[in-house]
């Protein structure tokens, strides 16, 4: 399991996540205090705690692939001493940290519990797509009836499109950077689709019979115009990515 602060820092929630024996990678604030000896009556902040790793307990790590590529940071982990919980932290190329309440019934290794919290961000990202693609927060309600009918359309209109970008997306080539390094077209997303749709199907809907339509050649030759110049852009992003690596 994974969410944010609002419920890492609540310890009733962590005590009754941990009771159903699920295991957690709950974010907490930076001043989240943890028992960091033996015992537990002494707690430190999180921030302290972090400031007290040595260098060599950090260890880079992928969070996933996101729409630049691997997300490369760097994370320590440090023991809460309380049994199964334990204090992630992770750090980003600015420098800028996150801290995570770890807890799990079996022991896990570093790298799944970085998985998890990579997880979690994803699902972020596809909410903040709802909101965006398919109006998800735009609703001006105020009964609970009202409210669900909304957010159940709106979550199937952001299925449509998700399912359609999948559809549509290219098989995944040997080396999954070797299409981004040459600057070709990205797939469409569901952004493209959602342009594409109201330009091919909901635009000729609603225009008046008088009312010149565009031509289909037009819609598909912008759509490809974007997508080739977002790909030129994803392109120069890795290279001066590989060049900050090869020279920081």
């Amino acid at each position: 399991m994974a969410s944010d602060e609002v419920y890492g820092d609540n310890g009733g929630f962590r005590a009754g996540v941990a009771k159903l024996g699920l295991g957690y990678v709950l974010a907490v604030s930076c001043d989240h205090r943890i028992p960091a000896f033996p015992g537990g009556k002494r707690r430190l902040r999180a921030d302290q705690v972090a400031a007290a790793v040595p260098r060599r307990c950090w260890q880079r790590i992928s969070a996933g692939t996101g729409s630049k590529g691997p997300r490369w940071y760097d994370w320590a982990w440090a023991s809460v001493h309380q049994p199964g919980h334990s204090l992630l932290i992770c750090r980003g190329s600015d420098g800028t940290l996150a801290f995570y309440r770890c807890w799990s019934p079996a022991p896990v290794p570093l790298a799944a519990l970085v998985h998890v919290a990579g997880m979690r961000w994803s699902v972020e990202e596809q909410f903040q797509a709802a909101r965006g693609q398919a109006g998800l927060d735009h609703y001006q309600v105020r009964t609970w009836t009202s409210w669900h009918r909304f957010i159940t359309l709106a979550m199937l209109a952001a299925a449509f499109l998700t399912a359609c970008a999948a559809a549509a997306a290219p098989a995944p080539a040997a080396d999954p950077w070797h299409h981004a390094r040459h600057g070709g077209p990205i797939a469409l997303t569901a952004a493209e689709i959602r342009r594409l749709f109201n330009g091919l199907v909901i635009a000729p809907l609603r225009a008046p019979l008088t009312t010149p339509l565009r031509a289909i050649s037009d819609i598909q030759h912008w759509s490809n115009w974007r997508r080739l110049h977002q790909g030129h852009a994803r392109h120069s992003h890795y290279q001066h990515r590989l060049a900050t690596e090869r020279d920081p």
